[in-house]
């Protein structure tokens, strides 16, 4: 596991910021940060707060201080909040509604900040938190249960996100599969349907196009499943398709869904990033797959334009020059 002394001096080298200059910013002793950075000395939570902010580190120094599964990554946790989390972990009897809802807020924002920092600083905490959560969920009370049981679900989607990004397909297919029987227990047809989706996402890129259309299927053929939910998933067949050399009908599903592509307006937060210009960058890269590359390309670099500042430059985002350059090679 990286040290904190470790992340730091790493963070100082990519930022080519020197130990006197931040000793200067933050402020504080030269000698207290080579101390830091050396591991003999663990820095006050302000020191390291302030490190990230000067690091533009996105809350990993902050996360290495704290061991806890609450070390939060996105500033959204107060302490206070930390030690309401921490009690109801230890007392999960006692679980209110103040702590689904920074619980709401820790999980919203986590997933926000993935757009900025990836996938891999992510896992290890949301992992930690996901099993806390599991392990509460036995003792919640029942007026809350079936809120709590749906936010376990959609944290059990995410930490399989967070997997799949980074290519351990065998967790993500196990957390999917879990999320998707917590979303159906709960009765919560976004989450069970992103699951089977998402599903379909690592099949993809296994190279496994028959089982990108039954995942599309299953996740179009959900209970409550969100219309922009639907639109993806006529999307991800339509590729799929296109893939098994299905043109014509690669074809039609793509035009059924790229008609209903701008009619998507606020999107739940579980799936937040399902809008217009996303759909746009997805409908590219299916033409692409069909050869209609120059149209193709237009529709991704307008897709791209249209996304939130800090979505253009997600890791996931960076996929789709990469296909569009395969593909022209292709």
């Amino acid at each position: 596991m990286t040290t904190f002394g470790e992340r730091f001096r790493a963070l100082m080298a990519e930022r080519r910021v020197s130990q006197r200059r931040l000793a200067d910013l933050v402020p504080c002793n030269d000698g207290y940060l080579s101390r830091v950075a050396r591991g003999e000395r663990v820095p006050s939570g302000r020191i390291a707060e302030r490190l990230d902010e000067l690091l533009d580190a996105g809350g990993q120094l902050a996360a290495l201080r704290d061991p806890s599964p609450w070390r939060t990554l996105n500033g959204a946790v107060s302490l206070d909040d930390r030690e309401r989390l921490a009690l109801a972990a230890k007392r999960p009897a006692r679980l209110d509604t103040a702590t689904l809802d920074t619980l709401s807020a820790v999980l919203a924002g986590q997933r926000r900040l993935e757009d900025t920092i990836g996938p891999a600083a992510l896992l290890s905490p949301v992992t930690g938190q996901l099993d806390v959560l599991t392990s509460m969920l036995r003792d919640a009370p029942a007026p809350m249960r079936d809120r709590f049981g749906r936010l376990v679900a959609e944290w059990s989607v995410f930490a399989g996100w967070l997997n799949a990004a980074l290519r351990r397909d065998a967790q993500a297919v196990a957390l999917f599969d879990r999320g998707a029987e917590l979303a159906d227990e709960f009765e919560d047809g976004t989450i069970a349907a992103l699951a089977v989706s998402f599903a379909g996402y690592v099949a993809r890129q296994q190279g496994r196009p028959r089982a990108v259309v039954r995942a599309s299927a299953a996740a179009l053929a959900t209970p409550g499943a969100h219309p922009a939910q639907r639109v993806f998933d006529r999307l991800q067949s339509a590729r799929a398709h296109a893939a098994l050399g299905y043109t014509d009908q690669a074809r039609r599903i793509l035009h059924d869904a790229a008609d209903h592509a701008d009619d998507v307006t606020d999107p739940p937060p579980p799936i937040y990033w399902y809008s217009p210009p996303f759909f746009r960058l997805v409908i590219g890269i299916t033409l692409s797959s069909l050869g209609d590359h120059e149209d193709a390309a237009a529709l991704v670099a307008e897709g791209k334009a249209g996304l939130p500042v800090e979505q253009q430059s997600a890791e996931w985002v960076a996929e789709f020059d990469e296909i569009l350059e395969r593909d022209r090679a292709d």
